[in-house]
């Protein structure tokens, strides 16, 4: 019998990937494509969804090259995105503006005004607390500021939904995703028509709410011929990409928990249901009856991407010559570096913060700077603040007594072997790492269990997720971090107050 291939595709922050497994788990190939974000104004951030379904394309082609197979081979396949991100369509199914990344803070007026006058609604419909992340606030922003989008709307789809519908035809969502809108029954799973009419659309202009097994619909011929994909290729609906990750990284029972170094850090415990506090982002895992209440920072691989991109010039020219990475270079320097970057601090706060302050007002600094700092001390300084600033979501998790036996660490920076050590030490705790757990492997195996590839959850996990290695915290480094810690939080205190002023 021929083999079956399975295909999972991450649209991430700054990038798209692809991954290519087969029915044991064995990965066949990968491919990856960055793609721009804009910052129109300080506190906004927004991306082209067709700029995500453009690197679709090409990295569905690329795996299918780079492994030498025949397409027809692929059973399945399945997309993922970060949620809260609606794009919004006419008639003609085109989006009538760059989509509002979660990210984005503009909506702060929106977030009050639902506090102050939906509080009941949102209580009774939804297991999370508003804030600018939300669907939303970021549809009421527009419908006061962009009110002609908001008439022109016919469709609203979300990221991964809408470059999902390209390949297929599809107008469908998951229950997961659909949490993220905060215009659903999170207990229901239906739209609630009040919540659509401040967001200024009807319940009927939102797609209709599936499972993330489910099969949303399949391959259309012209995508075929642009992919070398077979036409009628089942595509899964699929959800969203924490939720992958968690399950990638085999965090699929009570006890587990994910530390998530992306776009954007989050500490996930493995839970039997939702957190009742305003520092958690609540949402279902992909295994019936788990969820994955967790908490966050706004700006986490994209504090080290905006760094690396404004100040790693010279090291992207020489990564480039070498073969390498600019991170890679950058964290030679930092590796030199002793423990605390002797006092330089970097707060990564470059579209305000999440967890613990909710403020969209703080801003990123360095503070401390002296003669005998170098870059490897900045670099070293921003890896040290973003993971004090995980460490503000660690402690979330200890107020709420929830216990975790084992935290497995994830996304694009917990490949770095220098960020890995950093963290483990700042967080005071071992870090389990896997050969491979992004979220695109999470597709692609939800993909196969939706198909019958794999039998189950857990035949899954099994098959695919290979422990790599356990990061031991260094004592005399917990040690540095500890007090360093202490001084990062006196400095955002202070800084705080100067931002509340200026901003």
């Amino acid at each position: 019998m021929a083999e079956k291939l399975l295909l999972g595709v991450d649209l991430g922050g700054s990038s798209s990937k692809a991954t290519l497994i087969d029915s044991q788990g064995n990965v066949l190939a990968t491919a990856s494509r960055e793609y721009p974000a804009y910052s129109p104004k300080p506190g906004w951030l927004e991306q082209d969804a067709d700029d995500l379904f453009d690197a679709v394309i090409v990295n569905i082609k690329a795996c299918i090259e780079k492994s030498g197979i025949d397409g027809k081979a692929i059973s399945a396949l399945a997309i993922d995105a970060a949620t809260h991100m609606a794009v919004l369509c006419d008639a003609d199914d085109k989006p009538l503006r760059r989509f509002i990344h979660w990210s984005d803070a503009r909506s702060g007026a929106q977030t009050k005004f639902l506090k102050e006058n939906y509080s009941e609604l949102l209580r009774e419909s939804s297991v999370n607390s508003v804030s600018p992340a939300w669907t939303l606030p970021q549809m009421m922003w527009l419908r006061e500021n962009e009110p002609e989008v908001i008439k022109s709307t016919r469709r609203v789809y979300f990221a991964k939904d809408y470059v999902r519908h390209r390949i297929t035809g599809d107008f469908c969502t998951d229950s997961i995703e659909a949490m993220g809108a905060m215009l659903c029954n999170d207990h229901t799973s239906r739209w609630v028509p009040e919540l659509c009419e401040l967001a200024g659309v009807s319940a009927d202009m939102l797609p209709e709410i599936k499972q993330p097994g489910d099969i949303a619909g399949f391959v259309l011929p012209e995508i075929a011929a642009a992919t070398g994909l077979a036409a009628g290729t089942p595509v899964i609906t699929g959800t969203t990409d924490t939720a992958l990750e968690v399950y990638a990284s085999g965090a699929i029972a009570e006890g587990c928990a994910t530390v998530k170094l992306a776009t954007a850090g989050r500490i996930c415990p493995i839970t039997a249901g939702p957190i009742a506090s305003h520092q958690f982002f609540n949402y279902r895992h992909v295994i019936p009856g788990l969820w994955y209440p967790g908490t966050g920072t706004r700006s986490c691989a994209a504090s080290y991407k905006w760094y690396r991109d404004i100040f790693g010039t010279d090291e992207s020219r020489l990564a480039e010559e070498k073969g390498t990475s600019a991170y890679e270079v950058l964290n030679r320097a930092a590796e030199a570096v002793p423990a605390g970057s002797e006092k330089l601090y970097f707060h990564p706060y470059l579209l305000g913060e999440m967890t613990p302050y909710y403020d969209d007002k703080l801003r990123a600094s360095f503070v401390g700077a002296g003669m005998h700092h170098t870059k490897g001390h900045f670099t070293r300084a921003v890896m040290e603040g973003i993971s004090y600033s995980m460490r503000d979501c660690l402690e979330e998790i200890k107020a709420q007594k929830i216990a975790v036996s084992e935290y497995r660490i994830i996304g694009g920076g917990a490949k770095g072997k220098l960020w890995r050590q950093i963290l483990a030490d700042v967080l005071a705790t071992p870090l389990t790492s896997t050969v491979d757990n992004d979220s695109s492997l999470g597709s692609a195996m939800l993909a196969g269990v939706a198909t019958g590839v794999f039998a189950d959850f857990d035949d899954s996990v099994k098959k695919c997720v290979t422990v790599a290695d356990v990061v031991t915290p260094i004592p005399e480094n917990v040690e540095i971090y500890e007090k360093g810690f202490k001084d990062y939080r006196t400095i955002q205190k202070a800084l705080a107050e100067v931002y509340h002023d200026i901003i």
